[in-house]
């Protein structure tokens, strides 16, 4: 098992999972996080720190898509160890749905 990042956390890009996490597995992306899953040891802590519900347990069904972006993204973007502030137009972000068909980018993010 390894946890995920879905699209809740598209345009919205909380970093508080990443202060947390013992590992160091998380990758930034423009607009997104994703968690490298050989990386991840499954620990957990990540997951309720994020307020936007976006992390979860790959065992959840319907998820054999996050964790396939996860695991691709994970080897492109940059490493993320330590919280950023989110952007600034977050929380209008946080409960919109179809996220990532409207505003998933490729693109990786600063890595600073």
């Amino acid at each position: 098992m390894t946890y995920i990042v879905n699209e809740n956390c598209i345009k919205c890009k909380y970093t508080d999972c990443v202060e947390v996490c013992p590992v160091d597995c998380f990758y930034e992306g423009e607009n997104m996080l994703v968690i490298h899953p050989d990386e991840c040891i499954d620990c957990g802590v990540c997951e309720p720190e994020c307020p936007v519900d976006a992390i979860k347990p790959d065992t959840e069904p319907g998820l054999e898509k996050w964790l396939q972006v996860n695991r691709d993204y994970a080897e492109k973007w940059p490493n993320i160890t330590a919280k950023k502030d989110q952007p600034t137009d977050a929380d209008k972000h946080k409960d919109e749905t179809g996220k990532f068909e409207k505003y998933f980018s490729p693109k990786p993010g600063s890595g600073d």
